[in-house]
């Protein structure tokens, strides 16, 4: 029942993060957090395997539907990306030995996670950006990014797309593209260092026997309807997906008090 519990709930937050750029780990931490079926360090593992393969399934889709990716500042963010994933992760687990609590450390991932969606929420509505070029701005991008999406387990989330409008003035659907490309790498790296700084001990791999086949179905399912729905239908969905998503961690955060 928790297996087929998961796997509905991945393949709609896959299916919506990848139009909207988010990754699904920022509904999929929370409603994970909501049942409570596992620890928080399992929870996060799970978030984070579901939106890498969502990501690695998207992208290959994205590319076959013939956006063409700029490789060099994609490597540049993902060079970022694949650090900020190691930090954040070293991060979460050093602040998990720290409190040696599961309820204080998921109420400052919650904390962080409204603070972030608020603020990507509030500049949804707003078109002010800079205009930076360099690869290295994109490399500082993919750290900072990389950092929150490891850290939060969340995959990325809205603040991807939002920073990548701002710091580089693309278009919304470009950077929901590029948001999932540097989700990809960041993810990649967290379920590495997890795999080698603990060999999944103490997490249930049978739950991945549900997870991946739901994280592939939406991301094959997030690439059609990304290739279908024009912009202002994807900025409206971002718009109501975040609001959903800090409702959903309030009341989490609420009950963890």
């Amino acid at each position: 029942m928790i297996g087929i519990i998961y796997f509905l709930v991945i393949i709609l937050a896959n299916s919506v993060g990848a139009v909207s750029g988010m990754g699904g780990g920022v509904i999929i931490k929370p409603v994970m957090d909501f049942f409570h079926f596992h620890d928080v360090a399992s929870i996060s593992f799970y978030s984070s395997f579901a939106v890498l393969v969502m990501a690695m399934v998207s992208t290959y889709r994205q590319i076959k539907y013939g956006f063409e990716i700029k490789w060099s500042k994609m490597m540049a963010l993902a060079v970022g990306a694949v650090l900020g994933g190691y930090l954040g992760n070293f991060g979460f687990y050093f602040m998990k030995s720290f409190y040696h609590s599961d309820s204080i450390v998921n109420g400052i991932q919650i904390i962080l996670t409204i603070i972030t969606l608020v603020a990507a929420f509030l500049y949804s509505y707003q078109s002010k950006h800079f205009a930076f070029h360099s690869l290295l701005s994109f490399a500082i991008c993919g750290l900072a990014l990389g950092i929150l999406a490891s850290f939060l387990g969340i995959g990325g989330g809205p603040i991807n797309v939002s920073l990548l409008i701002l710091m580089f003035g693309m278009p919304l659907k470009e950077a929901t593209i590029y948001s999932i490309c540097t989700i990809l790498f960041s993810q990649l790296t967290k379920v590495i260092t997890v795999g080698v700084s603990t060999h999944f001990i103490g997490i249930d791999l049978k739950m991945l026997m549900y997870i991946i086949p739901a994280a592939v179905l939406g991301g094959i399912i997030g690439a059609f309807l990304s290739k279908q729905l024009k912009t202002a239908q994807v900025r409206k969905v971002y718009q109501v997906v975040v609001l959903l998503v800090i409702t959903l961690n309030m009341y989490n955060g609420i009950r963890f008090i």
